[in-house]
């Protein structure tokens, strides 16, 4: 028989590789094992979609031409739909032709507005901690170079952007910037977006925002837009935090015409968009929007995050940790116990009490010494992994 030799292309070897394929192994073992596992890694809401949007999507799939083919940049209607969203959150205005446009999810944009613009060479500023799409999923499989942007706690998880030499940020061509922070929790005050801007104008690139947890602050916290400072962005939002629908994969990028064009056609390419029964069931969530209040139907969910927030860094705190209240995300972000090695080894640890988190290493270098818990388990699972990690520290 003729052997055929499969060899990867060279963007693949450039990929980290994948240090959560051995918490998965170590979770099917403990699954085998019978252990009760606890999830506190990944940052999937446990909470249901809103009624009123299942409703509404329930009545939109049964319409035949709902079931057609959808377009990339998505329908007119959703598209109007975050046009409003934006003006009444933000008071930001935006062309529904051309300054919105759908996402498979907001991941997808991440990835494909690289696709866009990133030529082989190309310098993308890409902060670290941070979501693995920036620097790999994007960057690298575009053949471009990520430069790190270190979040160190004492700048607030806030990169230092006067400490990025001037020679990469000449040469730079697009800035990835997450706030509210996966996975710090941290919040970026609109001063700083403004600061980050005018750095990009200066030197020629331009910043796609990603946004996905702007409803997901607490306390009163109201997170900005990056279009409030400088319509020349983008930002990339999405309903799976918004409304609890992950799985429905329904996202937006607004801003920047230009940019967007270039992002359509690169989709126009490679998909058929996101259904239009979902596109018109998100319409129905938007359209709950009055004010830049956020309405019931989220509030009511940011609530109960809030709750959970509370109970498990009053708990970490109780056994020596100190963790401070985020203002944002359903993320909590912490320092590993100070007898402990490093955050994969600790995670290890908690994975045999089947308590299972997110090791900091896996958002990169820069996440070393910390780990992420999502608050994605009811108020009473929360307590049981805390007794659980009791045992552990």
């Amino acid at each position: 028989m003729l052997r055929i030799r499969i060899t990867h292309a060279d963007r693949i070897g450039r990929l980290p590789p994948y240090i959560f394929a051995e918490i998965e192994q170590l979770k099917q073992q403990k699954k085998k094992e019978e252990v009760d596992l606890i999830p506190l890694g990944i940052g999937d809401p446990d909470l249901s979609t809103p009624e009123l949007i299942l409703n509404e999507l329930i009545e939109q799939v049964k319409i035949p031409e709902n079931q057609n083919y959808p377009t990339s940049m998505g329908e007119e209607d959703f598209r109007t739909a975050v046009a409003r969203w934006y003006k009444v959150r933000f008071n930001v205005n935006l062309s529904v032709e051309s300054e919105v446009s759908n996402l498979i999810g907001g991941k997808e944009g991440v990835a494909n507005i690289a696709r866009a613009f990133i030529n082989p060479g190309d310098i993308v500023l890409c902060p670290n901690p941070g979501y693995p799409v920036y620097e790999n999923g994007a960057t690298k499989l575009c053949d471009g170079i990520p430069y790190i942007m270190p979040l160190k706690e004492e700048n607030g998880f806030l990169p230092d952007l006067e400490a990025i030499d001037s020679t990469i940020l000449k040469k730079a061509k697009m800035m990835y910037l997450n706030y509210p922070n996966n996975p710090t929790g941290a919040v970026a005050p609109l001063e700083f977006l403004k600061h980050a801007a005018d750095l990009a104008e200066d030197h020629d690139f331009f910043i796609v925002h990603d946004n996905p947890y702007s409803e997901f602050t607490f306390d009163d916290y109201i997170a900005p837009t990056i279009l409030q400072v400088d319509p020349n962005h983008v930002e990339i939002n999405s309903a799976s935090k918004m409304f609890c629908m992950t799985g429905f994969r329904c996202g937006w990028i607004a801003g920047n015409a230009e940019i967007i064009d270039g992002l359509r056609k690169v989709k126009s390419q490679i998909d058929s968009g996101c259904p239009i029964f979902i596109q018109k069931a998100v319409i129905k969530g938007l359209e709950e929007y009055k004010s830049e209040k956020k309405p019931e139907i989220v509030e009511k969910n940011i609530k109960i995050y809030e709750q959970r927030r509370d109970v498990l860094i009053k708990g970490l705190n109780e056994m020596g940790w100190e963790t401070e209240l985020p203002k944002a995300t359903f993320y909590v972000w912490t320092k590993i116990p100070k007898n402990e090695r490093d955050s994969m080894e600790f995670t290890k640890k908690l994975i045999n009490v089947g308590v299972v988190i997110t090791p900091g290493i896996g958002f990169g270098e820069h996440g070393e010494g910390y780990v992420r818990f999502a608050l994605t388990q009811p108020l009473e699972r929360i307590k049981d992994a805390l007794e659980r990690i009791k045992k552990v520290i």
